[in-house]
């Protein structure tokens, strides 16, 4: 299954609604903190007004998940 085609701004209410905060910003890009199991994970989320698929895939593995972890949970809300 191809990943959705979002911007950033609606990436950042997605890890928000998981519990990650948001603890900086610099320019355009956000930066979001939340500890997994005693692991720190650190996304940055560039606000742009859509998502090019490799940096999706990376924020994705920023914040810890896999592929399908975020598909899921991205389809059931």
């Amino acid at each position: 299954m191809k990943l959705p085609v979002i911007s950033g701004k609606e990436m950042a209410k997605f890890l928000a609604g998981l519990g990650f905060m948001q603890i900086g910003q610099r320019g355009s890009h956000v930066i979001f903190l939340k500890e997994i199991a005693g692991r720190r994970c650190k996304p940055v989320v560039p606000l742009h007004s859509e998502l090019a698929p490799g940096t999706l895939l990376s924020i994705i593995k920023q914040a810890g998940m896999t592929r399908k972890e975020f598909m899921e949970l991205y389809y059931k809300r």
